[in-house]
């Protein structure tokens, strides 16, 4: 099963994996557009050249043979742009944040309902990393037992020399907890097993840019349902000895044991990815899960094709982003 891509926005690098994941799956793409200046697109025409760039993303649209489009535009603009494909009749994979306001989650809401369309975000720190496959399998083995408490930590390089104006507004980029926070609270219900939760606490600084008002580097969360509690931190102080862009972690404490996933780097050995660590009543060990594959993008394309909700359901997307978006806003005053 394989299915045409479009391609709308490229203004955050994660449409480099949303594209070549679903092109792995055998998914073609012919066309793709932004609506300006995007830091990433060098990158992309070198990474994909047979792609050709269009004027209007409505040439996107259009075309009766484009099943899905990927969207990693400005944050702020992602849900127009969702919202016109599903009008269209197109499928939707869209970089996180899904979107940045209730509004807009509102009216994402009421067009996908209405059109049948999937909308799902791309929780990459889930979705494009191995070891959290792994775990995943674990957990529903019963390996640790059951999933009572998660702990997230999300620490991003600033790279500011290759950011563009947008990553500095609040408005735009949707604020840390929105934004980066995300993918915390989509792995918190995940592995809870939680449909909905309550945001305890929540807190953003900006600690080090006092030039840039609108920029948030530091950013925490307590979550709590009745399946489980949840701790997020994340944040924008990676030094530049680190190699890679950030020493991304996640701990599940379960009843039975506890597992702790160094996804991006192992500090104070040789750069290694995907290590997952496990501590039960009978192990203590390190796996290796660099070549375990990843279950989103094929159980995505046989959702499309067979309308179904494999890879990752409709409900728990829409409540992730409700609750990132409730935690920014408690974060900053608006809910407190």
């Amino acid at each position: 099963m394989s299915f045409k891509l479009g391609v709308m926005g490229i203004d955050h690098g994660h449409i480099f994996g949303m594209l070549a994941n679903m092109q792995a799956q055998g998914c073609t793409c012919a066309q793709w557009w932004t609506s300006g200046p995007a830091v990433t697109e060098a990158k992309f025409v070198e990474t994909f050249p047979d792609l050709e760039k269009v004027s209007d993303y409505r040439a996107i649209l259009d075309d009766p043979d484009v099943k899905m489009v990927l969207i990693s535009a400005i944050p702020v603009d992602r849900a127009a742009l969702a919202i016109a494909a599903m009008e269209a009749g197109k499928d939707v994979m869209v970089d996180k944040p899904g979107c940045t306001t209730l509004e807009q989650l509102a009216a994402i809401r009421e067009v996908q309902a209405r059109t049948g369309r999937i909308w799902t975000v791309n929780f990459s720190e889930r979705f494009e990393v191995p070891a959290v496959a792994v775990a995943e399998r674990l957990v529903a083995e019963g390996a640790i037992g059951r999933v009572i408490q998660t702990v997230g930590l999300g620490p991003h390089k600033q790279n500011l020399k290759t950011r563009p104006e947008w990553f500095f507004e609040t408005e735009k980029f949707g604020g840390i907890l929105c934004d980066i926070g995300s993918h915390q609270i989509d792995q918190f219900l995940h592995f809870t097993g939680s449909t909905t939760a309550t945001i305890a606490h929540a807190l953003v600084e900006n600690t080090t840019m006092p030039d840039r008002p609108g920029f948030q580097d530091f950013g925490e969360m307590v979550l709590r349902s009745a399946q489980g509690h949840g701790y997020v931190r994340v944040d924008w102080f990676t030094p530049n000895g680190l190699p890679t862009w950030g020493d991304g972690r996640l701990f599940l404490q379960g009843t039975e044991g506890f597992i702790e996933l160094r996804k991006y780097t192992d500090i104070g050995q040789p750069h290694r990815t995907n290590n997952l660590y496990l501590v039960n009543g009978s192990e203590n060990r390190h796996i290796d899960c660099t070549a375990e594959p990843l279950p989103y993008f094929p159980r995505l394309v046989a959702d499309v094709e067979n309308r179904t909700e494999t890879a990752v359901g409709q409900a728990h997307t829409f409540t992730v982003m409700e609750l990132a978006i409730a935690a920014q806003a408690k974060a900053m005053g608006a809910g407190a």
